[in-house]
């Protein structure tokens, strides 16, 4: 598929005529007033949440509203009318000094130092500002955004902005579809900031992890953000430990996904799939084109949910991008996953192969670990019962933890089971033990369970390694998807 993806346009083409290299300088001012402009209503209306006092209390009565308080009631209605109805576990939080100097560690540098210069500006220190922000655009000279931030801050220099920009109304609407994919961007950048995880939370998904996933990533579609996970977990001896999932929040990137959205169903629609994922490899971007970026880590879509549910398509990839764009619209790609070179370069340096696990959410919910504690504890106990029947030999029993629409490979049960049926009758009864168990949740219309362990008799050192599908029918779990994997 890899090969068909590097023919096509590709995932860059519309984020480029989005963000064109056509251009004015001028143009690009404007633009950078006013989401300057809007990052300081947004600012300036969290300090006086702080102080306890309304918007509208501080406000200006004047004939003419100034560009601030244009931009902040533009980006308040943005906010009421786009923030996701469902909650999420996230906490709002104001954008102090000291609440940001937290975020900052994990984000991207590049935009970790993007808000060290919205800082500055929200204190009134422009010149300082600037010269972070020269620096900012030599250092990342594709960094639409911050070269926007940069123009404002030069324009400044000479007077007061006031209004949307002294230009002719024809280049204005000519900078219009810039604009709006700038604003959206600049919207899902800043409610990464005021809508935070609580201390030591975790997405519903993640029930345990075993400690090969030395990492985990999980991706919020509906906020235009990854997030990189350092797994602490120790060694669990057995599933029966309970051991609640210990996951450290360590990165928050801004990504991009489908052009035409998530909830990808056949190939070519655009869009990004919803699932549990792994990263399969990595490729090396001396292979690849440019578009995309320092190198790619493909996931396993489609997984075996997708296969069951007749999904097609392939080649979906976080990726990085061209050198000539620094980070795409929030939707942009033919379907993979896109973040700036930087962050994925962070990612590639992190996570591992076969055992870094990918969740791709609509919308992530987040809770404490101690939340998962009985989901976790009851479905182990039906793991369990299936290792309890298949070291006894019992196929009969066995058998019956199987769905009839299971599928391995194009095989189904009737087709599959002999293989079982030769294994357990060539070995006969022995102890099985179920070591490093990760159990990842996914539901949507059914309720689902991504199981990977190690299996190993009794006696041994070694075993192999299970991917397991469990899917919950009339009240049971059965399994649909069994294999090997290493």
């Amino acid at each position: 598929m890899a090969g068909r993806r590097m023919g096509q346009r590709g995932h860059a083409g519309v984020a480029a005529g989005q963000q064109g290299q056509g251009m004015s300088r001028r143009t690009t001012w404007v633009l950078g007033a006013v989401v300057v402009a809007a990052l300081l209503a947004v600012w300036v209306n969290s300090a006086r949440q702080d102080r306890g006092l309304s918007g509208a209390s501080d406000s200006i009565d004047t004939a003419e509203p100034s560009l601030l308080n244009q931009a902040m009631a533009r980006v308040q209605d943005t906010a009421r009318s786009q923030l996701p109805a469902s909650p999420s576990g996230l906490q709002t939080n104001s954008l102090t000094p000291a609440r940001l100097d937290e975020v900052k560690p994990m984000l991207g540098q590049a935009e970790a130092r993007l808000i060290g210069i919205y800082q500055l500006i929200s204190q009134g220190r422009h010149r300082d500002a600037l010269v972070l922000a020269d620096q900012l655009v030599k250092d990342h000279p594709n960094f639409q955004l911050a070269h926007l931030v940069h123009g404002d801050l030069l324009s400044l220099q000479a007077r007061p902005v006031r209004q949307l920009g002294d230009v002719p109304d024809t280049k204005a609407l000519a900078a219009s579809q810039q604009l709006s994919t700038l604003r959206e961007e600049s919207r899902r950048r800043l409610l990464a900031l005021t809508e935070r995880p609580p201390a030591g939370s975790i997405p519903t998904q993640f029930l345990t992890l075993a400690p090969q996933s030395r990492h985990a990533i999980a991706i919020d579609a509906s906020r235009s953000r990854l997030y990189l996970f350092e797994n602490l977990n120790p060694a669990r001896s057995s599933p029966g430990d309970n051991r609640q999932p210990n996951l450290k929040l360590v990165g928050d990137f801004y990504m991009s996904v489908g052009l035409s959205g998530i909830e990808k169903a056949v190939e070519g629609d655009k869009r990004t799939p919803l699932g549990v994922y792994y990263i399969t490899s990595t490729l090396n971007p001396a292979d690849l084109p440019d578009l995309y970026g320092v190198g790619a880590l493909p996931i396993n879509y489609p997984n075996p949910l997708d296969v069951q549910r007749g999904k097609t398509g392939s080649g979906i990839w976080l990726h990085g991008t061209p050198s000539d764009q620094f980070v795409r619209a929030p939707q942009a790609s033919d379907g993979c996953v896109v973040l700036s070179n930087p962050d994925l370069e962070r990612l590639l340096r992190t996570v591992q192969i076969r055992t870094t696990p990918v969740v791709i959410a609509p919308e992530l919910q987040w809770v404490q670990p101690d939340a998962l504690s009985q989901d976790l504890a009851q479905f182990e106990g039906v793991l369990e019962a299936w290792r309890r029947s298949r070291s006894e030999g019992n196929l009969a029993e066995l058998k019956g933890f199987y769905s009839s629409r299971f599928s391995n490979q194009g095989r189904d049960l009737a087709q599959w089971w002999p293989r079982v049926e030769n294994e357990l009758r060539s070995t006969g009864p022995r102890q099985l033990a179920i070591k490093d168990l990760s159990v990842l949740r996914w539901n949507d219309t059914d309720d689902t369970r991504v199981v990977t362990f190690g299996e190993v008799a009794a006696g041994q050192n070694r075993g192999v390694t299970k991917r397991q599908y469990w899917i919950r029918e009339n009240d049971r779990w059965t399994i649909f998807f069994e294999g090997n994997i290493g």
